[in-house]
C-alpha cells in the first residue's frame, strides 16, 4: 500500500482514499475518517452494513467464520474473535467461551448452572452459556474486580 502524506500551509484539509478492493484495513481507515470508530462493518448477503458496537448482542465463531448478532441482523465479519477483542478495546465485551463474545450491557438475566457455568439471557431472548473456564472471570467482573 502506497501512503502519501503532505502537510499544507493553507486551504481546506483533504483526504483521498483510493483502493481496488475494500479490505478490512481500508474499511477501518474509512471508518476513522467518517468518525465511525465505535462501529463494526460486516456483510449481510451481498451488501456491506455498519452497526454500532452498542447494538451488538454477541459474536460467534462458526466453522472459522465470525458472525455478529444484533436484535434484527446477522453480519458476517472479517477476522477472528481474538482480533475483535484486541481491536475493540471495549470493556462491554466479554469472551464467554472459545467460540463466543457477549456484550455484557445487553444481558437481561443471569442464572447459575451446574458445573460452574452461567446462563446469560440476552435482550433478544437468546441464551448464551458462559463456560466454566470463563465463569469465574465473569463473576469477578460482576463484582467490579476486573484485573
Amino acid at each position: 500500500m502506497k501512503i502519501d502524506i503532505k502537510r499544507i500551509e493553507e486551504g481546506e484539509d483533504s483526504v483521498v482514499v483510493r483502493y481496488r478492493e475494500e479490505t478490512p484495513p481500508i474499511k477501518r481507515i474509512i471508518g476513522i475518517l467518517r468518525n465511525e470508530e465505535d462501529k463494526l462493518w460486516g456483510r449481510t448477503g451481498d451488501e456491506n452494513v455498519c452497526v454500532n458496537y452498542s447494538d451488538l448482542l454477541y459474536l460467534e465463531s462458526v466453522d472459522d467464520r465470525v458472525f455478529a448478532y444484533t436484535p434484527d441482523k446477522v453480519l458476517r465479519i472479517d477476522g477472528s474473535l481474538s482480533s475483535f477483542m484486541q481491536e475493540t478495546d471495549d470493556d462491554s465485551f466479554f469472551r464467554c467461551s472459545k467460540s463466543m463474545v457477549i456484550n455484557i450491557n445487553r444481558v437481561s438475566k443471569l442464572k447459575s448452572l451446574s458445573s460452574n457455568r452461567i446462563d446469560a439471557a440476552m435482550e433478544g431472548g437468546e441464551h448464551i452459556i458462559i463456560s466454566r473456564r470463563y465463569a469465574s472471570e465473569f463473576r469477578k467482573l460482576l463484582r467490579g474486580d476486573r484485573s
